[in-house]
């Protein structure tokens, strides 16, 4: 048996399929959309987390799994939405800022007015603007107190909502290509985070980010006794619109 985990920007889904391809469980349940000022979106990351393990659970009891019988879990997610967290204690540091937050609009502008535009799309293929998660980190880092300083010594870490739930479901800080393929921070030709992007974005510093890991493989297990009993792989994730083409074999 399979647990699917689509987290959503306005809510998580859960699906359990047998080897069959046959959904026997499923789940879902919104979380709060938080607008703090014109533009501005944002989720609280624990919210996420705590609402996705419910309705895994709900998805995993109405097909009447037993511990042993789940096999692995994959996980797709909304993209570009960056959380912000202490790694030894796992809280958020702030607010996630959601992919359609707008607040940065002015800083992407000013970097294209530098003429940064070409660089950028160069390396990451695809054109700047506050959509994407690179301006949001650097925002968290200018506008969180000592979140910079936090980040340099390792006491504060950066991840996509992938990221997020792969370290709440294993304590691993892991993401894949198709996700930091939308941060504006990944060269696309070398699979790796740029240096010079990163710098160019208010110098985030590479160990506040997650390793690369590829999308198909184990990227960590579940911790036994702290995911409804079941202790297995993740072994699958992918951003939410590549997992839509993949699942309609657009191959």
């Amino acid at each position: 048996m399979l647990l699917a985990i689509d987290q959503g920007t306005t809510g998580t889904t859960c699906l359990v399929f047998d080897l069959q391809g046959e959904c026997i469980g499923r789940g879902y349940r919104e979380f709060t959309q938080h607008f703090p000022k014109p533009g501005w979106v944002e989720h609280d990351a624990n919210e996420i987390w705590e609402v996705s393990r419910a309705v895994a659970g709900e998805a995993l009891e109405e097909a009447g799994l037993e511990p042993g019988e789940l096999e692995a879990v994959g996980i797709t997610n909304q993209r570009e939405t960056v959380v912000c967290w202490d790694p030894s204690s796992g809280e958020p540091l702030h607010h996630a800022l959601v992919w359609q937050d707008r607040r940065t609009a002015a800083r992407c502008d000013e970097l294209r007015e530098s003429g940064e535009e070409e660089r950028i799309r160069a390396r990451t293929g695809l054109m700047l603007d506050p959509y994407f998660s690179a301006t949001k980190i650097e925002w968290l880092l200018r506008n969180v107190d000592g979140l910079a300083e936090r980040a340099r010594d390792g006491r504060a870490v950066f991840g996509t909502v992938d990221s997020w739930m792969v370290y709440k479901l294993t304590g691993e800080h892991v993401t894949e290509p198709s996700n930091a393929s939308r941060t504006l921070l990944m060269d696309i030709t070398e699979g790796a985070w740029d240096p010079e992007l990163l710098e160019l974005f208010g110098g985030i510093p590479e160990r506040s980010l997650p390793e690369l890991r590829p999308s198909c493989g184990v990227l960590g297990s579940t911790r036994a006794g702290d995911f409804h009993g079941f202790e297995v792989p993740v072994s699958g994730v992918a951003g939410d619109q590549q997992a839509a083409l993949f699942g309609q074999r657009c191959l």
